[in-house]
């Protein structure tokens, strides 16, 4: 099929690297405000041609939304304007509420399909993309009921050819479980990253002393702010939820370590300790 890509960074160039690679997309246009990337994306192989919003639109089978949750919200119903009946249009973002309330009495709404691949890094731009990124990962296509079948086809297929694991849930149950286990993630690593750079001052201190587990929890950290304040701006009220979670947990340990409640300190290690076997299934 032909496909054009909006973005075509860490997850679009990802993407298409795989479905290149697998013989699924027959030629690719990619689409970006960004002329440097648009210039890797072609000397890497990502995609055949730099083409603008209705070139690509105009020629594509499949139109994929590969930009900050912000930006998808304002483009999706321009794309949808576009579209015919034969075309189908996915998205790949982190928050799902926000955008299919947007589009949810759009006359081309049931061309759309929510998609979610769970990947990612700190990293971006095209530079960054990996064509086996996705492979054995979750993947999650949200309010499956409001798109057409033959448009849900084409993503399932999308899923398939990336290797991935599909799971189906409402917007809103989706944005409930990635604040929990995304979302929150990455405000607790910049919050560290902050801390240890407020109470540090010595730069070569850090770079010396880091280890690898403090290295992996503030990796995250190095994620751009483009990408990440509109994901907590769309899915605040659930990022608050988790955050005052968090917050209360912290305050626990705290506590046991102020009244020296080694007991308690134990205990809260323990139940943490639970995690271990659900990580341990799913690897």
């Amino acid at each position: 099929m032909k496909i054009a890509v909006v973005g075509v960074g860490l997850i679009g160039g990802s993407m298409m690297l795989k479905l290149r690679q697998r013989a699924l997309a027959s030629y690719v246009f990619g689409i970006d405000k960004n002329e440097r990337h648009l210039q890797q994306a072609l000397q890497l192989n990502i995609i055949d041609e730099a083409a603008d919003l209705e070139k690509g639109i105009e020629n594509a089978d499949l139109i994929i939304i590969a930009i900050p949750v912000d930006s998808t919200r304002l483009l999706l119903p321009e794309i949808l304007d576009k579209i015919s009946e034969n075309q189908t249009v996915m998205d790949v973002g982190s928050t799902k509420s926000g955008i299919t309330e947007a589009i949810k009495t759009h006359k081309n709404r049931n061309r759309f399909v929510a998609f979610h691949p769970m990947w990612g890094t700190e990293n971006s731009g095209p530079k960054s993309a990996s064509a086996d990124s996705f492979s054995g990962r979750a993947a999650v296509i949200c309010d499956k009921e409001d798109s057409s079948p033959d448009a849900l086809k084409t993503v399932e297929k999308i899923a398939e050819y990336l290797e991935m694991n599909l799971l189906y849930m409402s917007a809103e149950d989706h944005d409930i479980h990635t604040a929990y286990i995304s979302h929150i993630s990455h405000i607790t690593s910049y919050a560290l990253a902050n801390t240890v750079l407020e109470k540090e001052r010595e730069e070569d201190t850090i770079f010396q002393l880091a280890s690898s587990g403090f290295s992996s929890t503030v990796r995250l950290a190095k994620s751009h702010p483009e990408m990440w304040v509109p994901i907590f701006k769309q899915n605040k009220e659930n990022v608050l939820d988790v955050l005052n979670e968090h917050i209360t947990q912290l305050r626990k340990f705290k506590s046991a370590l102020e009244k020296e409640n080694y007991d308690l300190l134990e205990e809260l290690i323990l139940n943490a300790n639970r995690i271990r076997p659900i990580l341990e299934n799913k690897s």
